[in-house]
């Protein structure tokens, strides 16, 4: 069932900036510098009532955080919601809110890491959702993340997102179309069992890390494998897969080695593509159909 587009943003429109996950400690003035980008293109930013609250390791107690996501789900003002930051704590607010006004009215969710959460939940709500940057992006200089910073511009308002790189010599060519899910994999992994788990048949995943040491990548792509998350695959997108840690006991093989292994062999890979957690980090709209071409020499994502 092809999912529903939430209205595009206009100038004038406004965005709710809120933190459903980890602390903001000393980010206030990179979380400024994100809400005078969005106003420099027209648009208003409002902050969430306790954007800057802290509580442990979470911006705010996990009521604090659902307040300010529920209100603006709920605010027929709000055109979109933009997590300032990822970190952990999205699952722990997911079963609190009620999606009722939303499913009605539906709006963009915008960011990536743990908000992968997101994605998925709201995916199964039939709603497509925006994997982009979130505040916190604004801590890099506006000029290395360029594209970063231009693709999200464009998916917020609606212009075609296409992108063509050059082919890792480890992809798995193919031409496939199908909706794109996915995220980071520490979430995927863990949304397993529940009413966020997302249906990946006939669909192309998308997957992105950071932090994590091979053997707990490997781990995790495996639960997804025994779970069946990979038995009818249309594709597989590769973001970035960022500081891989290093155990005392050598993985003995590269990243792509890994996910060749487990992903099926008739199953086409891009690997490489700039979406994650580095500077360079594209936005992908999330539940929408695409054409996926992995070719030697390039390869190519375009939005339908």
């Amino acid at each position: 069932m092809k999912l529903i587009t939430p209205p595009y943003l206009q100038k004038g429109d406004t965005i709710a900036m809120v933190a459903p996950a980890g602390i903001l400690k000393n980010r206030k003035e990179v979380i400024d510098n994100a809400k005078a980008l969005a106003e420099s293109w027209g648009l208003k930013v409002v902050y969430g009532k306790h954007l800057f609250n802290q509580n442990d390791h979470f911006a705010g107690t996990d009521d604090e955080r659902c307040q300010d996501f529920q209100d603006a789900l709920d605010n027929p003002n709000i055109k979109a919601i933009w997590a300032a930051r990822g970190g952990y704590g999205s699952v722990r607010i997911l079963d609190k809110l009620d999606f009722t006004k939303f499913r009605q009215h539906p709006k963009w969710i915008i960011g990536y890491s743990d908000i992968t959460a997101f994605h998925n939940h709201i995916h199964n709500l039939g709603i497509e959702t925006l994997h982009a940057m979130m505040g916190t992006s604004m801590q890099d200089n506006p000029e290395d993340i360029e594209e970063t910073i231009t693709t999200f511009k464009k998916a917020i308002f609606g212009e075609q997102l296409s992108y063509k790189i050059p082919s890792s010599k480890s992809n798995r060519t193919g031409k496939v179309s199908g909706e794109l899910v996915g995220g980071n994999i520490a979430i995927l992994a863990s949304m397993l069992g529940s009413d966020s788990q997302v249906n990946t048949e006939g669909k192309i995943l998308f997957i992105e890390e950071i932090g994590e040491y091979k053997y707990s990548i490997d781990r995790m792509l495996q639960s997804l494998k025994r779970a069946g998350y990979f038995d009818k695959l249309k594709g597989v997108i590769v973001g970035d897969m960022s500081k891989v840690k290093k155990n005392t006991t050598p993985w003995g093989h590269s990243i792509e080695h890994l996910v060749l292994q487990i992903i099926p062999k008739d199953v086409p890979i891009m690997f490489d593509f700039p979406a994650g957690h580095e500077p360079d980090n594209r936005a992908l709209i999330m539940g929408r159909e695409i054409s996926l071409n992995i070719g030697k020499e390039t390869s190519s994502v375009l939005f339908k």
